[in-house]
């Protein structure tokens, strides 16, 4: 959970403000920008039969209206990160990255 934990404070850093959720709620108010995290899959390198170097990867969904967000490329220049896609939806432009964190 610390590892976590270090990872939602590096993307507070990234997007400039505390609008970072991890999993929420739908009942939860987004303010935006915003950057919305969740668990994808482990990314584990075994070695003897045991997990050797191991490490999570985060789905990360920066939201916008701005879709040439400035935010962008900050997340994009984060460790291990790659750009997956982007849509629109209500209004707000959603880019889906990778982190392995």
């Amino acid at each position: 959970m610390g590892r976590r934990l270090n990872l939602h404070e590096v993307l507070c850093e990234a997007l400039g403000s505390r609008n970072v959720y991890f999993q929420p709620p739908e009942s939860i108010k987004m303010n935006y920008p915003a950057i919305v995290y969740e668990r994808q899959n482990r990314d584990a390198t075994p070695a003897d039969n045991i997990e050797y170097l191991g490490a999570w990867v985060y789905q990360l969904t920066l939201i916008d209206k701005n879709p040439d967000s400035p935010i962008l490329d900050r997340v994009l220049n984060l460790p291990s990160t790659r750009y997956v896609r982007s849509f629109k939806s209500d209004n707000l432009n959603h880019d889906v990255f990778l982190i392995t964190y």
